[in-house]
């Protein structure tokens, strides 16, 4: 159904009344969700392509208790919306992380960008306790997503640099597997979901895809966001990260080069168009990927 500023009004109205009288606004952009500003302060983010509720429920489950814990901003959940006649889906309202998503915008200050991700991860890979969501699709050892890597690969990798992103696939294949305890996982960081402001990383959102895992998920950032050279620096801010894990994350790295690519080139599961803009962002991404650390 189409999602309207006087939709949001009047779900507002119905279960949060306080809140209804707030300016209205769209956030352009967004894929399994719709967000509308709410005020200054607060986002509506309203359940759109995302079969099942369950990501926006684990964010309300999880993201109060990692949030006083994590050196950026993040959404922090503030009033539960949910399913009713007028809009049958779950919708919540959420703090609004300040800045512009680095697919819109950009990195200039590097170093500054790499130590502040480093402190990030650092602080949010902890521990994951036996009750954290785990996931099929992420998380897990690189070649638990096999298949997603030759859909992509046979997809849209360049022909002048296929056999070298052939090469650093099997050495993450070929890596050993994750032997610490699982830590949580953003698992879906990419440039869309991380903003920036005067040049650097601002805030970090839509943890849609948080579950527990191999941090190696998210140290393949340290490719698919900062700017050439970013990732030495990173690593070495990082510092916990043994050789295998890096080997890993580059992996990933390049799998996720590959998607952005493709999302920039035809879309996926059946939705065409895609994101045109992270075609290049993935191709940039792909290079740093091959250049190592």
């Amino acid at each position: 159904m189409t999602i309207t500023a006087g939709l949001v009004r009047d779900l507002l109205r119905e279960q949060h009344p306080d809140l209804a009288g707030l300016p209205i606004r769209e956030v352009v952009g967004g894929w399994g969700n719709q967000m509308w500003r709410l005020g200054d302060e607060l986002v509506v983010r309203m359940q759109r392509r995302d079969p099942t509720p369950a990501l926006q429920l684990k964010e309300r489950r999880w993201l109060p208790v990692l949030a006083p814990r994590l050196p950026l901003p993040v959404p922090v959940p503030v009033r539960f919306g949910e399913p009713s006649e007028r809009f049958p889906k779950h919708w919540t309202v959420m703090t609004w992380v300040p800045g512009e998503p680095l697919d819109h915008g950009s990195i200039t200050r590097g170093a500054h960008a790499a130590d502040t991700l480093a402190d990030f991860l650092r602080a949010l890979h902890g521990a994951a306790p036996a009750e954290a969501p785990v996931a099929t699709d992420r998380g897990g050892h690189p070649r638990d997503c096999a298949d997603g890597f030759e859909q992509f690969f046979q997809a849209v990798v360049p022909d002048d640099v296929a056999a070298e992103v052939r090469s650093v696939w099997d050495d993450a294949l070929a890596a050993g597997v994750w032997e610490g305890a699982a830590v949580w996982v953003h698992g879906d960081l990419h440039p869309a979901n991380v903003v920036v402001a005067d040049g650097t990383l601002a805030g970090v959102v839509d943890f849609g895809d948080l579950c527990a895992g191999d941090p190696a998920w998210d140290l393949a950032a340290a490719w698919v966001l900062l700017p050439e050279g970013g990732a030495s620096r990173f690593f070495d801010g990082y510092a916990s990260a043994d050789e295998a894990t890096v080997r890993r994350a580059r992996g990933l790295a390049a799998l996720k080069s590959l998607f952005l690519m493709l999302m920039g080139q035809n879309g996926i599961r059946g939705l065409p168009g895609g994101k045109p803009h992270w075609g290049p962002l993935g191709r940039a991404a792909l290079e740093r990927v091959l250049n190592g650390l």
